[in-house]
């Protein structure tokens, strides 16, 4: 049966596509389970969505695909492009649908943030909170990004503590002076030593360094030690002329490499096979100042113009500072909206260019050049783990007499107290070495009490009826924690799920107990007999003891979860809900008990956020 056929088997779908508007707006595809599959932009959508509905011969196979698997449209009209760019830009980040494209940071890097607060800290972070707080980076070398954040305490005298200072605080002689002071670290505003405006003149300068903006810094540090010495106060004329000193010498670290010294960031893709490589360059007073490049997977069939066009809504959206030019590899499919939204956002009339000619073509053909090393390294690590067989899964299957080798595992294992917070986890060994990344948390929803076999039942339809309607890599055997009831369980739901799936879904499937480390098969009522120095039954057992630590692990913060939310609910104004988002936005009862009075009412609101401070406050 053919996809269009499929689909108008549907009388609600067929009805929304003959009543499609032609508005600007987004589209989302969805499964019959209401899983996203899709997630798109247009100017008209009437005219957009229906164009995957005509006939199935003019289609890729990925279309043709998904197509098969839709059952609902949901639409949002937006009152122009630049809109729906923006809104689909910032869903696909939220909901990662399956078929768009998939883009992937190598790990989380690091920022320095400028707190937004009266008397702001400047520190090291991972976690991008929007508050108004300044954010630079991402710092791809950590060690550039040490070395920065070293200069500027040297430079600088900016409090290291984690207080809430503000006029108040001051007034009330909350907190007491550090040895910061004393040795000349901090200039103290814990006691108002320091005036919030001159303490925030010297962040403004810390953010000049930041930016890359050391020339403008020396010549302001180089006007207040003139005035410094013209005042007779030589101590800190000394300061400011050794702060320049470190300056000029950072300074020279960094290479010019564009003789315009113009705000520009380079971008470039560059893709092969399934996958590509994104990368930027920030040029700033003609210096490289930052570099980050992202790995983009699910392109075979997409042109390098639409992965550009992914790449650049997927920095920009989080991204702080916006240069006045942008120079491009490829011309993205919106450029005109795409400059509209940057506008908007950064208050810069950004333009978009495709360097023709001199030092932008050298600057693009170096960007490129970075790009297809991080992309052929990438390959070469992919193509390593795929071609390296362990002798152990080698003997794994033997021991299991499996038809393939069991490349991909994936073992599961149940844990609570009592029936209380009761959690499964999902650990990926992809041969045989785990894949974090691919790790999966599970919160029991239909089981009460400490019932483990209707648990491992619950889970394991949840991942793969997943696995099937999204087209997911299945694993080649699957591993439960536990002896025969809870093999029973699986191989019971996996059964069923066959009868679900339009393609071969039959996973080899595998018990393996604790007590006396017993490996049980369906429809044996013995268990294997595996050597006990086997390397095979050591990988066995390794996979099961990471998945049990995975387990515990989240079993416990879900369990110190709520015994923090049961002394947060006992504040007034802060119910389970409220407790919840605090606990999920701080990180601890630490984290908000020094969070600012503008964080806590940004995330809760004014009054909670007031009788959260005075009960902190009476405990310090």
């Amino acid at each position: 049966m053919c996809a269009k056929e499929q689909i108008t088997s549907i009388p609600s779908l067929n009805k929304k596509l003959e009543t499609l508007p032609g508005n600007p707006g987004i589209y989302q595809f969805k499964n019959r389970d209401g899983v996203i599959l899709y997630i798109g932009k247009a100017i008209n959508l009437r005219r957009r969505v229906r164009q995957y509905f005509q006939s199935k011969n003019n289609a890729s196979a990925r279309i043709n695909s998904m197509v098969a698997k839709i059952s609902d449209i949901e639409l949002i009209i937006t009152d122009s492009e630049v809109e729906a760019l923006i809104l689909e830009a910032t869903l696909i980040k939220r909901h990662k649908p399956h078929y768009n494209i998939d883009l992937k940071d190598d790990k989380s890097y690091p920022y320095i943030t400028i707190t937004k607060e009266p008397f702001p800290r400047v520190f090291v972070t991972r976690r991008i909170i929007k508050n108004g707080s300044q954010y630079f980076g991402p710092y791809i070398d950590v060690k550039a990004m040490r070395e920065s954040l070293k200069l500027v305490r040297e430079i600088f005298r900016v409090r290291s503590c984690n207080y809430y200072i503000d006029e108040e605080a001051v007034r009330k002689k909350k907190y007491k002076l550090c040895l910061d002071f004393h040795i000349k670290r901090c200039d103290g505003p814990c006691e108002g030593l320091i005036d919030n405006v001159k303490y925030n003149e010297m962040i403004t300068e810390i953010s000049l360094l930041l930016k890359g903006r050391t020339d403008k810094l020396i010549i302001e540090l180089e006007a207040k030690m003139h005035a410094a010495a013209e005042a007779l106060n030589f101590e800190d004329a000394k300061r400011f002329r050794d702060g320049i000193t470190q300056l000029k010498i950072y300074k020279d670290k960094q290479k010019i490499i564009d003789s315009e010294l113009i705000d520009r960031d380079i971008l470039a893709v560059v893709k092969s096979d399934d996958h590509a490589c994104g990368i930027v360059f920030n040029i700033r007073d003609g210096k490289i100042i930052g570099k980050r490049h992202t790995i983009i997977y699910k392109v075979r069939e997409r042109s390098e113009e639409e992965i550009l066009e992914r790449f650049i809504m997927n920095y920009y959206l989080d991204e702080t500072e916006i240069p006045v030019e942008i120079y491009l590899s490829h011309g993205p499919q919106s450029k005109e909206a795409i400059q509209t939204w940057l506008l908007q956002k950064g208050g810069k009339n950004t333009k978009l260019y495709i360097p023709l000619a001199d030092e932008k073509v050298r600057l693009m053909k170096m960007c490129k050049l970075n790009a297809q090393i991080i992309l052929d390294e990438f390959s070469i690590q992919n193509n390593k783990r795929k071609e390296k067989t362990p002798s152990s899964l080698s003997l794994l299957q033997k021991h299991l007499r499996l038809s393939v080798l069991p490349g991909r595992i994936e073992c599961f294992d149940v844990s609570n107290i009592h029936g209380k917070d009761s959690v499964a986890s999902m650990v990926v060994f992809i041969n045989g070495k785990p894949q974090k990344s691919l790790y999966r948390r599970f919160k029991i929803e239909t089981v009460e009490g400490p019932d483990d076999y209707a648990s491992i039942r619950e889970v394991i339809y949840r991942r793969y009826i997943k696995v099937i309607n999204d087209n997911l890599e299945k694993p080649d055997l699957i591993i439960v924690d536990g002896g025969r009831g809870q093999l029973s369980s699986a191989v019971s739901i996996i059964n069923s799920l066959k009868m679900q799936s339009e393609n071969e879904f039959n996973i080899a499937t595998i018990g393996l107990a604790k007590r006396l480390e017993e490996v049980y098969i369906p429809g044996s009522g013995s268990p294997l007999s595996i050597p006990k120095y086997s390397p095979a039954l050591r990988l066995l057992q390794k996979i099961r003891d990471e998945a049990h630590r995975f387990a515990i692990t989240y079993h416990r913060k879900l369990r110190s979860k709520r015994t923090l939310t049961t002394e947060l609910e006992s504040i007034e104004g802060v119910g389970k809900v409220k407790a919840m988002l605090l606990l999920e936005i701080f990180g601890s009862v630490q984290g908000i008990k020094f969070a600012t009075i503008e964080q806590l009412t940004d995330t809760v609101g004014n009054k909670c956020a007031k009788n959260l401070r005075e009960y902190f406050d009476k405990s310090m």
